[in-house]
């Protein structure tokens, strides 16, 4: 591949095209004709001896090649416009952006209404995919920009990556109203003699409490485990099983609590994004929107 005869803004049209995944949008985000993205696209292909990306259903999908590629361009574009002092323009008012937010179901059903509620006041155009990302691949999904942010707790390696932490939230047992349990106090012997359901996107391995439990030197027994947590709150509705849960999400659930009896770190967030977009104000933005939205949620 010869770069002297590749322009600068073949590769920020690449960016684009991986971000939009449509050759019109990119189209209109970059103020061009279709006919011209299809020519640079035509040129990069040439470059690369590859198609790059590939008319689907849903888009155009990126190939393997340009999976491959696509964060080391955006790191050599991040860099230059940090070097010349120049980031990408960013009005949410006019945004047709769409931000891809990797985060889990508790995450979604506590933050995406407010933060779907802001985006229609302040930008309207602006999209939201939210979808779970692998902490294995996290940093690697971030740095390629098939995510934009990502949600979760601070227990994966977040080499290279930025984050903040958003808050905190404790932990208690909640039940099903009736449940023999739910009228007294708690004691860690009835915890513990109880049958327990647990949350994990995990096939396996220890959550916050059973840690918590091991170094007291105790184990719980878990009887069911599940991958979401509107599962996990039909589940402790319909059985006596009890569910160690953020205490954030009862008022939205048809649940009884207890508080726990015997202490557990509570869950932290953490938000986390790539060095290529700390200074990006679309990042920024939306970086400040769900730190006011978790703010919120903290106090209720």
């Amino acid at each position: 591949m010869r770069l002297d005869k590749l322009d600068l803004n073949l590769f920020i049209l690449f960016d684009a095209l991986y971000q939009e995944r449509s050759v019109t949008r990119v189209a209109v985000l970059l103020n061009l004709t279709q006919p011209a993205v299809s020519n640079a696209l035509a040129r990069l292909r040439q470059a690369f001896d590859d198609p790059l990306f590939v008319r689907t259903p849903d888009g155009m999908a990126p190939t393997p090649v340009a999976d491959n590629i696509v964060g080391d361009v955006r790191e050599a574009l991040a860099l230059l416009r940090r070097s010349a002092g120049v980031n990408a323009r960013f009005d949410p008012a006019t945004s047709e952006k769409t931000f891809r937010l990797g985060m889990n179901d508790l995450a979604e059903f506590l933050l995406l209404p407010g933060l779907r509620a802001i985006v229609s006041e302040q930008a309207p155009r602006l999209s939201i995919s939210s979808y779970y990302v692998s902490r294995d691949g996290a940093a690697e999904e971030l740095k390629a920009g098939r995510s934009d942010l990502l949600l979760d707790a601070p227990v994966f390696n977040a080499r290279g990556l930025e984050q903040q932490r958003l808050g905190e939230f404790p932990y208690v047992v909640a039940m099903r109203r009736g449940h023999p349990l739910a009228r007294r106090k708690l004691t860690e012997k009835a915890y513990l003699q109880g049958e327990h359901l647990h949350v994990s996107s995990r096939r396996r391995g220890r959550g916050q409490v059973d840690i918590a439990l091991h170094n007291r030197g105790a184990r719980r027994r878990v009887v069911m485990r599940v991958q979401n947590y509107l599962v996990a709150a039909r589940i402790a509705q319909q059985t006596d099983l009890l569910w160690t849960v953020p205490r954030v999400l009862l008022p939205l659930l048809d649940l009884a609590w207890r508080p726990l009896p015997f202490a557990v770190e509570p869950l932290v967030w953490h938000l986390f994004w790539h060095g290529n977009a700390e200074g990006d104000p679309a990042s920024r933005w939306m970086r400040e929107r769900l730190q006011q939205l978790v703010t919120g949620v903290m106090a209720h």
